[in-house]
């Protein structure tokens, strides 16, 4: 069958034009992938972005599988002899899944029902008497039906058969499926109560041993909450409309006489609802808002997570990374500007050794001799304690940046496998602090080597299908990762496995063939890497840099397909490539409008001329650098009306986690997050961002803290002022610290 019709629903439901819809998802089932497609076919699509990309991709599978499941319906019913022209037209016309399982539900192979057994008795041609609703003698009718050999004994025991076998009709008709199914979610309510003698026990799920709110409403976060407190066996769920109205709904459809049959219909019709019909309807919306509730969860996982991928990267700089620790020590290591691993050591400037003025010699010398440019910590245990001892070295260089890191899931990848092919003879704490170094140097290279799930950003993540989240966050992070693009020959095979059109097993064949013959020079010569098609090298090259290669435009995005139009621009300017892509004024002279061709059009060469401009330039924000307040640093130093300085760590539904350098993220609650009304979180904050906070509470015993960035939020009384009253023991040997001195003096002209 034509596929021709879901392009018009498509377009219909997003907006845009059917040839857009047509041409994306020929290009999608010709294997392109959705980074390519968005980026190098734009002519081909109107210009579509990878969000509307993306989305077609997503409808054109939902209504593929429809149709599947049409199809495999229509075989069935016909293969039963029961298939009316009728019922072909209702089935073919059906717009959605329920629809199509409604109509097919009396047709499906069933387990043995209280109808089922009726029906053996000989029963169902009473039930269908008594749904015509005629003014029959009822209990005389119903005496034709009695033979104790088939275990119907009187009148009462035949109509209490007929009455299951209409409930069952009831129950399996399409129209009042999809009448209640409207009123459940129109006027519903989930209500959630505690387990009998659980209070203790439960006690993290107190805000809902008494709770009810409408179905349809319920914010994704609070379902999910619920969801896992009934899991737990701490709730129990209810979700249920009014009784009456829905009853009403299903005897104005059935009952349409005032007679002995009727009044039988009408219990039957009762009976179905309580026994059959709510708690089939309650089941589907259970699965429905479950289902919402885990794609909105899903969404602010994968959005918190672009931010953290996207974050600005300080760059090519040498960096000194410390994992804080208190009895273990600080694992230290020196990374060289391409983040490799120099040198290791541990010191000891916190209690109980408080090896203070070995571990500040340690750091100065480590700084010396690797030239260090920056310092990463961190932000775990000792996090805050370890930053004030590196500021505390008086003689460190005020160009040394001295920079907390996130190190989320940095133990999950100093673990793992690829941190174990990596650094095969180190442990796993000098795996962790290289992992915070490059996090900040790098952090959509670095955090690619982590499952994002590992990452802890988002709400409820193990209570949603782990299925759906892995293939949205796969998306997040390819579509991140060729935004940004790959430097081929210094990159990760983790890395290099999210580029289009790679994947695990080309992304290792190209460090093996790196490995094997040193980097690239062309991105032609990818093409001799095992495996790498046409095709493939068609998906790839456009994202993947040669910084130092032998043709200019291979450090840039500008696709391999399009280097005859900016060689044909350069010739027509009696100029070379590389000087058209030095020279501004050159570059004004050209006329896209004069490379107009049937196959390529103004968006590419525009995209062409902007890649001319700044070649290969990067998408992410300029690297700031953030400061905690000294003078806090643990949740007891916190004060009501403090305004403090931090960064957003977390975003969900209901609010945003900052962390202000305690050790414990704070909650700026949804109405705290600006003077206007926010109905999405996301369209204030993002992750990574950094924000002022003003304290509004704090628990210490239960280590929670609220805060708010409303502006009209001004210090209390006891504002907090920054002050440093330790008293310093002296530091230094001077003799120790001489040749690491005069190094940094001759760095830094100091």
């Amino acid at each position: 069958m034509s596929e021709a019709r879901f392009y018009f629903k498509i377009a219909d439901k997003l907006n845009i034009d059917s040839k857009q819809v047509t041409a994306t998802v020929n290009l999608l089932d010709e294997g392109a992938t959705i980074p390519f497609i968005s980026r190098y076919r734009k002519e081909l699509t109107g210009s579509l972005d990878e969000v509307q990309v993306g989305q077609i991709h997503d409808e054109i599978e939902r209504l593929r599988q429809l149709e599947n499941r049409r199809e495999s319906i229509l075989k069935s019913i016909e293969g039963q002899g029961k298939l009316t022209e009728e019922l072909k037209e209702k089935i073919l016309g059906a717009e959605t899944l329920s629809q199509l399982e409604d109509l097919y539900l009396p047709y499906k192979p069933r387990r043995r029902t209280k109808a089922t057994i009726a029906r053996e008795k000989g029963l169902e041609p009473l039930a269908l008497l008594l749904l015509e609703q005629k003014n029959t003698a009822v209990f005389e009718e119903a005496q034709n039906y009695v033979n104790p050999e088939k275990e119907v004994n009187n009148p009462n025991e035949a109509l209490q058969g007929a009455r299951d076998i209409i409930a069952e009709i009831v129950s399996e008709n399409a129209e009042a499926r999809e009448k209640l199914r409207k009123l459940f979610k129109s006027s519903a309510t989930i209500k959630s109560r505690l387990v009998k003698g659980k209070e203790e026990e439960g006690e993290k799920f107190s805000d809902y041993f008494e709770w009810e709110e409408p179905l349809m409403s319920c914010p994704s976060h609070r379902l999910l909450a619920m969801r896992r407190g009934e899991k737990e066996d701490f709730l129990i769920l209810d979700i249920k409309p009014n009784e009456e109205e829905a009853i009403a709904t299903l005897t104005k459809q059935f009952v349409v006489a005032n007679n002995e049959a009727a009044t039988q219909v009408k219990e039957a019709v009762e009976d179905s609802y309580h026994r059959l019909l709510q708690s089939s309807i309650e089941a589907e919306m259970r699965v429905l808002t479950k289902e919402l509730a885990e794609e909105k969860a899903i969404q602010v996982f994968a959005d918190n997570i672009r931010e953290l991928l996207l974050a600005s990267p300080l760059g090519q700089k040498a960096i000194l990374a410390i994992d804080p620790g208190f009895r273990t020590g600080c694992k230290v290591v020196a990374l060289d500007k391409q983040g490799k691993l120099l040198e290791d050591t541990v010191i000891y400037p916190h209690e109980p050794q408080k090896r203070t003025t070995e571990a500040e010699n340690i750091v100065l010398a480590f700084c010396a001799k690797h030239c260090i440019e920056a310092i990463a910590i961190g932000n775990g245990t000792a996090g805050r304690e370890t930053e004030t001892f590196v500021r505390n070295i008086d003689v460190l260089p005020k160009e040394i940046h001295v920079i907390m890191v996130n190190e989320s899931g940095a133990s999950v990848y100093s673990a793992s496998e690829a941190a174990r092919e990596e650094f095969p003879d180190y442990d796993l704490t000098v795996r962790g602090s290289v992992s915070i170094g490059r996090r900040l140097a790098d952090p959509l290279a670095e955090l690619v080597k982590i499952d994002p799930k590992a990452i802890g950003v988002g709400q409820y993540q193990h209570d949603v299908d782990q299925t759906a989240l892995k293939d949205k966050l796969d998306v997040v992070v390819s579509s991140c990762v060729n935004a940004v693009g790959v430097e081929v020959n210094t990159a990760s095979k983790q890395l290099l496995t999210y580029v289009s059109g790679l994947g695990p097993q080309l992304a290792q064949n190209i460090v093996n063939y790196r490995n094997e013959n040193g980097p690239f020079l062309t991105r032609q010569e990818l093409m001799k890497v095992s495996r790498m098609g046409e095709k493939i090298f068609e998906q790839a090259a456009g994202f993947l840099r040669i910084r130092d290669g032998q043709h200019p435009l291979d450090k840039s995005a500008v696709h391999p397909e399009s280097y005859h139009i900016v060689e044909k621009m350069a010739a027509d300017l009696n100029s070379s490539v590389e000087d058209l892509m030095k020279n501004k004024e050159l570059r004004k002279q050209i006329k896209a409008v004069h490379y107009v061709t049937d196959k390529v059009g103004l968006p590419t060469l525009q995209d062409i001329l902007s890649e001319l401009d700044k070649p290969g330039r990067d998408p992410r924000k300029t690297f700031e650098v953030f400061h905690f307040d000294e003078g806090v640093q643990k949740i007891e130093d916190l004060r009501e009306g403090m305004k403090l300085p931090g960064i957003v760590t977390n975003v969900t539904n209901f609010g945003a986690f900052v962390d202000i350098g305690v050790h414990q993220d704070g909650l700026v609650h949804i109405s705290q997050l600006s003077n206007t009304f926010v109905d999405d979180p996301n369209k204030v904050v993002k992750v990574q961002q950094q924000v002022m906070v003003t304290v509004t509470e704090v628990d210490v015993k239960r280590k929670r803290i609220a805060l708010s960035m409303k502006d009209e939020m001004q210090p209390s009384s006891n504002n907090h002022k920054q002050t440093n009253n330790k008293t310093k023991e002296p530091q230094y040997d001077p003799n120790d610290m001489k040749s690491a001195l005069a190094a940094l003096k001759s760095k830094f002209g100091k």
